[in-house]
């Protein structure tokens, strides 16, 4: 299992920007934003890795980020808003502490993914697109996990599940409560 930062620790950054402040990276955010910058020749290449950075730090990219990444980038900020509205594994709104993503492709469709739909929105009390009360899960489908061998599937943060049974959902949410 992949190591997740909590973005509600008081150590962590902020989940949520105070609307009326300016932007910033933290310094964490900037040192290693620059040290992406210096693996690619052109610097727009290193933006999606510049997003992953601060989603990792944050939980999500603020509207703030896309302007405080380009400058960090020297790139217009276009070219960084472009790439994190293109990408759907980069969150431009908050989300819960994990992120639940179900495949349904027409092969998970084929291979039951409606009941892996149904378990979850039991068990979290939620429909897709939506968090949980407490902040803990997030719910989003997604077009297709790579797993079409394997399906129905979905992922929990960076961790994959193959083979899906609605009768395996509250167990393996258990694994992140």
């Amino acid at each position: 299992m992949h190591e997740h930062l909590d973005i509600h620790d008081p150590a962590g950054v902020p989940a949520q920007q105070d609307e009326s402040a300016v932007f910033q990276l933290s310094d964490l955010e900037r040192d290693a934003i620059e040290h992406e910058k210096h693996h690619y020749e052109d610097a727009r290449a290193a933006s999606i890795e510049a997003l992953k950075i601060v989603q990792k730090q944050r939980g999500w990219v603020p509207d703030g980020a896309i302007q405080a990444i380009a400058e960090a980038l020297g790139i217009p900020a276009s070219d960084v808003e472009g790439v994190a509205t293109f990408y759907s594994q980069i969150f431009r709104q908050p989300v819960g502490r994990h992120v639940i993503r179900y495949c349904d492709s027409v092969v998970c469709h084929i291979t039951g993914y409606q009941g892996i739909q149904a378990a979850l929105e039991q068990s979290l009390n939620i429909k897709p697109g939506q968090t949980t009360a407490d902040g803990r899960f997030t719910l989003l489908p997604t077009c297709c996990l790579g797993n079409c061998d394997k399906g129905p599937t979905m992922m929990v943060d960076e961790d994959t599940h193959v083979h899906l049974t609605p009768e395996g959902i509250g167990p393996l949410l258990e694994q992140y409560r």
